[in-house]
Parts: structure tokens; C-alpha cells; sequence
């Protein structure tokens, strides 16, 4: 009996469709998976930079196709998202990365636009972003190409208890971290996953401007290497880095009348 070698098995290129991809933490999570020769749909306003960062990821190994777009437009994004499974297929991630921080007093009236505008980017982009991928991720491909899948949504320990001079900021992730938990419980009997990541201090540019310390601040690379391992492992809530993690945890614990006195003179993110 003559055996025949069969060819080796190759597991096609993860695909991730990533918003908020040209600065920060989208960026560093998009150059991650570039080196793992991932195909992405990067999502972000700035056209220029998104071109630029595409090529950049062609040249480390991976492919990208760019979408220019606001993800308070959920219209945009539904043909964001037709043309990427048209392209590429159903997609292995889709990161809701997407976000703005601003200081904000409800005191200002000039604040109330920026209170929406907040709102509008962290919590409904969240729901943008997944909601046109949701019926291909959980029905195609079989079970075990479902359980593979993540939706997963950046969120901020600042959602964890509300910050001074940060209402919408803290709001809108406090929203985001209940959206993600209720997802999560709505995807689970189909075998999708939903992954909470919920960052400390991030070295970004939206941290560069504060005006005061950033305990156990990562950096945007290391800060997405260790993002991609939660993700891979498919958990369902993390802060990261862990240490700030164990500061979450005591500040769920502390009574108001503490927490108030401790946080009442904590200092503030500058107003735009």
C-alpha cells in the first residue's frame, strides 16, 4: 500500500475589522495583527492616515483596506461592513475601538454638544460597529467557526466610578461596560463571544494632554499585545493592565462618603 502525503493544512489569515484604527491604541492593535499576517478593515475619519497606516501594515506582513468614515453614522458603517465581508469574508474580530475623552461640566451649556458628541462616538458607534456584522458572525460557517469569533469593545476603567470634571467621558463608558455585559448574555447561546477590555492610563494621544500623573501607564504596543491575548482567550471582562485592575476592584468596594472624599479634589481633564 502506497501512502500519499497530504499537503499541510493552512488556516486562512484572521480577519479583523477595527474602528478608531489611525492614532493610538487602534493603530498599535492594527500593527499587531498585521505581523500575524491578519486582514483588516480599518475604520477611522482620517482618510490620509489610514492610507498611510494601511501601507504600513502591507509592508509588516499583513493586508488592509481602509474606510473612511464617522462611526455615528451607522448607514456608513453597514456598507463598511457589506464590503468587507464581500472582500474578505466574515470577519474572525470586529473591535469597537472607536472613542473621544473630554473634559465636560454639566454647569456649561457650551458642554451639552460635547456631552452628545461623547456619547454618540463611545456608546451608539459601540452599537454601529457590531450591529451589521452580528447575523453573519453567529449563523455562518458552523459552531466552531462561531466559537472562534469575538465582538469586542474597548471601554475605560473610567466607567467604573464616575470621575470628576469627566461626566460624559465616565458615563458613556459606564454605558458601554452594561451594553457589552447585556451583548454578551444575547450572543452566548449562539457560541459568539463578547470580550470587555476596559484600559487604565494608555500612552495616546488622548492621555498625552492630561495634566497630571497616569499610574502604571502602558504603552500603546504593549498595551495591545496584551489586549490580543484577552481577546484570543476569549474572556469576558478585563482591566488592563492588571494592576490597575486590583485598583478597580477597591474602588467598587469604597462607601460614597470615602470615595467622595478621596476623588472630590482629583484633578481634571482639560475642557476642549
Amino acid at each position: 500500500m502506497t501512502l500519499v502525503a497530504q499537503p499541510p493544512q493552512t488556516r486562512s489569515p484572521l480577519r479583523v475589522f477595527l474602528t478608531g484604527a489611525s492614532s493610538g491604541i487602534g493603530a498599535a492593535l492594527a500593527r499587531h495583527y498585521a505581523g500575524q499576517g491578519a486582514v483588516l478593515g480599518l475604520v477611522a475619519r482620517r482618510e490620509e492616515e489610514l492610507q498611510a497606516l494601511a501601507r504600513e501594515l502591507r509592508a509588516l506582513g499583513g493586508d488592509a483596506s481602509v474606510h473612511a468614515l464617522d462611526v455615528t453614522d451607522a448607514a456608513a458603517l453597514a456598507q463598511a461592513a457589506e464590503t468587507f465581508i464581500d472582500r474578505h469574508g466574515v470577519p474572525d474580530l470586529v473591535i469597537a475601538n472607536a472613542g473621544v475623552s473630554a473634559g465636560t461640566l454639566t454647569e456649561c451649556g457650551e458642554d451639552v454638544a460635547v456631552f452628545r458628541r461623547v456619547m454618540d462616538i463611545n456608546v451608539m458607534g459601540m452599537v454601529h460597529t457590531f450591529a451589521p456584522f452580528i447575523r453573519s458572525m453567529r449563523e455562518t460557517g458552523g459552531a466552531e467557526a462561531v466559537t472562534r469569533r469575538r465582538l469586542v469593545g474597548i471601554a475605560s476603567v473610567a466607567g467604573i466610578r464616575g470621575l470628576p470634571g469627566a461626566e460624559a467621558y465616565s458615563a458613556s463608558k459606564a454605558a458601554a461596560i452594561s451594553y457589552l455585559e447585556s451583548l454578551r448574555l444575547e450572543m452566548a447561546p449562539a457560541g459568539l463571544r463578547v470580550v470587555t477590555i476596559a484600559p487604565g492610563y494608555i500612552a495616546t494621544p488622548m492621555t498625552a494632554i492630561n495634566p497630571y500623573r497616569m499610574p502604571f501607564l502602558l504603552p500603546a504596543d504593549e498595551a495591545a499585545r496584551r489586549f490580543a491575548v484577552a481577546v484570543e482567550r476569549g474572556v469576558s471582562y478585563t482591566v488592563i493592565p492588571w494592576q490597575m485592575g486590583v485598583v478597580a476592584k477597591l474602588l467598587r468596594l469604597l462607601p460614597n462618603w470615602l470615595y467622595d472624599r478621596v476623588f472630590m479634589n482629583a484633578p481634571r481633564k482639560p475642557r476642549l
